[in-house]
Formats: structure tokens, sequence, C-alpha cells
């Protein structure tokens, strides 16, 4: 119950914390004061995160009034009393009220540019031109596409191997049992989330700088990825196995791999090929926008005649990826309808 108790406190502080600084920085300057920027200081947040934690602490003992009191469990719902009888039920609404309005706010959301008649005038001109494409360039780009799909490929294909073997080493139930296995599976998870929050198209900006423009950087880009992502998929289908024929054999003195081998890859190896045909369907479509930071294929052809703005030959390449998109997902979607 104390754990429970410290983490509603945190979330209570963090809670009231942010709506003050919200309120202060987004709501006061840009609303009341007009400003289009707010005044950042870390003097200023620092007294407005105290100010939270004093609001938090005097409201956190008095009924109702505490979010996280309800949202760790510390306490239960009232489902005797109506609704808009209590207090954390109006808390939560202002929560989301001024998170809603600060992204609104944020994101510069106008009505009136979007339908303003110089915006609209400028994407009648571009829709037209996509929809009557230059077919003199359809050699050109239909190369480029093939050397996009054989990039997913390749990626795909080399990320299976690792991602194989170190799923088992990210899998919970299988690294609990030793010290040094549960150290290799806090260290996977360390690296395999670091990974995956760097988009690819940041990966190939990294890559194209170490091994140069083109379709090799836009490969390992998706390969880096591919393989974060595929050990977390991986890893939480090994974690949802059958534990019983995984005890059996190691009561019988199993050896680990045999244990693996033959008690754990026979409930995985079905899911484990819907993800790698999932992977490489995502590859083929990230590897279009990997194209637009120099990662080779169609994507970096898309990008020359966008920033020439030819937009017939853009509209030509935009219907080319909508294709090959569309024939990838329904030649995945028909393996896996063969596979079950």
């Amino acid at each position: 119950m104390n754990n429970k108790l410290i983490k509603a406190y945190i979330l209570d502080c963090f809670l009231w914390s942010y709506s003050i600084i919200v309120l202060h920085m987004i709501l006061f300057d840009r609303i009341i004061q007009g400003l289009s920027e707010s005044n950042f200081s870390w003097h200023t947040v620092v007294i407005e995160v105290l100010v939270g934690i004093v609001v938090a602490s005097i409201l956190f003992f008095i009924k109702d009034f505490s979010v996280g009191r309800l949202s760790t469990g510390v306490i239960k719902p009232d489902y005797e009393n109506s609704w808009w009888q209590k207090a954390y039920v109006y808390l939560s609404i202002f929560y989301v009220t001024i998170t809603l309005i600060t992204g609104f706010l944020i994101s510069q959301v106008s009505m009136r540019e979007f339908f303003s008649q110089q915006g609209l005038k400028g994407a009648y001109r571009i829709f037209m031109a996509l929809a009557h494409p230059n077919f003199r360039i359809f050699e050109v780009t239909m190369f480029a596409a093939i050397e996009t799909i054989y990039m997913a490929l390749i990626a795909t294909v080399i990320a299976i191997p690792a991602a194989f073997i170190l799923s088992f080493f990210a899998a919970r139930n299988l690294t609990r049992a030793h010290w040094f296995f549960q150290a290799i599976y806090v260290f996977l998870r360390i690296c395999m989330n670091l990974t995956r929050s760097i988009e690819p198209l940041v990966w190939a900006i990294i890559l194209s700088v170490w091994v140069g423009i083109g379709p090799f950087s836009g490969m390992l880009a998706l390969m880096v990825n591919s393989v974060a992502s595929l050990i977390k998929l991986y890893s939480e289908q090994i974690e949802t196995i059958d534990q019983g024929p995984v005890e059996a054999m190691v009561a019988t003195g199993a050896h680990p791999i045999q244990v693996i081998w033959y008690g754990v890859v026979p409930q995985i190896i079905m899911p484990f090929l819907s993800y790698t045909i999932y992977r490489w369907d995502t590859n083929v479509r990230m590897a279009t926008i990997i194209g637009l930071v120099g990662g080779g294929g169609v994507g970096t052809l898309l990008m020359q005649y966008q920033m020439l703005a030819k937009w017939n030959e853009v509209g030509l390449i935009v219907v080319v990826i909508a294709f090959i998109v569309w024939a990838m997902d329904y030649a995945s979607a028909k393996i896996r309808e063969a596979l079950k």
C-alpha cells in the first residue's frame, strides 16, 4: 500500500505541476497576452513545479480530490453516487481539456488558413498535376521501385537471424533463472528501446553520412530498426508460451538448448513467420520514406522531382508507390492466410 501511495502522490504532483505550467506558458501567454511563443524560463518552471507539489500535497489527503490515488488503485471508484458528485471526475476533465487546448495551440490549427483562397488554389494546382502523371519517366520510376523492394527484402533477411537469436535473451520467462541472463535481458531491452526510439528516417541520415548516400544506407537503416522491432515482437511472443512443456523438459534434465528447440520453438514458429512477413511489408512502405533523406530507391526520386516542383512526375511516382504498397499488402495477406 505504501508503494501505491508513493506512486499516487508522484502522479498527483506531476499532474498539478503540468497543469500550472500549461496554464501559464500556453493559455496565459498565448491566449490572454497574445504572444506567438511563450517566454520560457527555468526559474519560472521550477517555481511552478514547487507550487504544483504544494497544491498536490494539500489535496492528496482530501477525499475524491486525488486522481493519482484513483489511478493507482489506492481508492476504488464509488459506484453508489452519481459521477458528477466526485471531484476527481472534474479534475480529470480539467486535465484532458487543457491538454487538448494546448495541443491545438501548439499545432497552430487554423481553419482560416486551411480554407484560404490562396491555399485552395495552390492545392488544386498540385492535385490536378498529380492526377495527370507524366509516363515518360515510367522506366526510371519502376527501376527505383524495384530497388526499394530489394532494399526492404535484404534488410528483413539480415534482421531475421539476429532478432531470432537475441529474442530468446530478451524474454523474461527464459532469463529469470540466472543473474547473468537477467543482466543480458536488461541490457538488450535498453538497447532495443533506444534503437526503436530513433526513427528509421534518422538512422538513414546518420548512416548516409557513415557509408554515403544510396541504397546501402537505406537498407542499413531499415535493418537496424527491423532488428529492434522484431526482437520486441518475438520476445513478447516467447513470454506468452505455455510453460508446461518447458517445465517438463527441465524436470527430465534436458539441456537448455534442447528445452528451447523442442519446448519453445514449436510454439512460436507460426507467430514468428507472421511477424516476419508483416515486417517486410512495413519495410517496403518505410523504404519509400527513407529515400527522402538519400536512402536510395523511389523515395529519392520522389524528393528530386518534388524539389523541382515537377508535380506531374511526382504524380506518377505516387501512383507507383501506391501500387507497390497495395501489391505488398495483398501478397502478405495471402501468405498469412496460407500459413494458417
